[in-house]
């Protein structure tokens, strides 16, 4: 890793015009419309009232497999994406253009043969009004990329789950297709879809996104405390614990404290903790 290139990489700012297609197609990529005739279904799924639900804010403007240049030199095949958190400042609209201005904001190396994290940000803002609408954070974790230097010695500490059984639970099947209907949101990344690539990379078959399981939990919490109203999402923040394979069932739990949700994920089919240390914010 080139410490001081990846720093001061140029990012370029991006544009995406939201139509209501794409919104649609996000949205029924994490599931949405398993109940077709629901209103808070069909809210994201027909082009009649349309919203756009929160969690898209992940990936428009998305910038590519930027961190695979050469002359950052990072062994990108050994990286992971271990932490993922955004923060809506504005409801995003269909037919409206948003531009991504990214920058990486800290890097944290944990020693030689330990690996390095990088810390990505994206601020989201309206191109009319220049409005910012989101905050986005990506952590990476760079597990060959060790003893090369840094601008932090510790990183934010992850949000604790109370220490009490679970408040509430709820269960959202996914599809057997579903990392297939997600990749067209954007993430055309083959582990996802070829079972020859997956295999390789140590998996009995392809995988589902991790931001596409972040989306299926954030479901939940709308489902779950804010009676599928997005605007009352405010911002949500979790940890990658271990990939879904399409077809299962998340089941994820919740601890409320006023208008914290402290939340984790399970795939039932395995006993399986695949999200942790889970936060977001939902008004009242």
């Amino acid at each position: 890793m080139n410490l001081e290139k990846l720093l001061a990489w140029p990012f370029t700012p991006l544009e995406d015009t939201l139509n209501a297609r794409d919104c649609m197609l996000y949205a029924l990529g994490i599931g949405i419309g398993d109940n077709a005739s629901d209103p808070a279904d069909l809210q994201f799924c027909y082009e009649k009232d349309l919203k756009v639900f929160p969690s898209q804010v992940n990936v428009i403007a998305h910038p590519g497999a930027w961190i695979t240049a050469p002359e950052l030199e990072v062994n990108w095949v050994k990286l992971l994406h271990g932490e993922q958190s955004f923060e809506i400042f504005k409801p995003l609209e269909a037919g409206r253009t948003y531009v991504g201005h990214y920058r990486v904001r800290d890097v944290l190396d944990k020693g030689e043969g330990k690996g390095s994290l990088v810390f990505l940000e994206k601020e989201l803002r309206d191109k009319e009004t220049d409005e910012r609408v989101s905050l986005v954070t990506s952590t990476y974790f760079l597990r060959g990329d060790g003893g090369q230097g840094g601008t932090i010695t510790e990183g934010p500490v992850p949000h604790r789950i109370p220490d009490r059984p679970a408040d509430q639970s709820l269960s959202l099947t996914t599809l057997p297709q579903a990392a297939l209907i997600y990749r067209l949101s954007g993430d055309y990344n083959p582990v996802h879809a070829d079972p020859q690539l997956a295999a390789k990379a140590g998996f009995e078959r392809p995988i589902l996104h991790g931001l596409c399981t972040l989306g299926v939990a954030t479901r939940a919490v709308l489902q779950q405390y804010a009676d599928n109203d997005p605007a009352r999402l405010r911002s949500l923040q979790l940890r990658f614990s271990a990939p879904v394979y399409p077809g299962e069932t998340i089941v994820t739990e919740f601890w409320r404290e006023g208008d914290e949700v402290s939340f984790r994920s399970l795939v039932a089919e395995r006993d399986l903790v695949v999200l942790n240390n889970g936060r977001a914010i939902v008004s009242q």
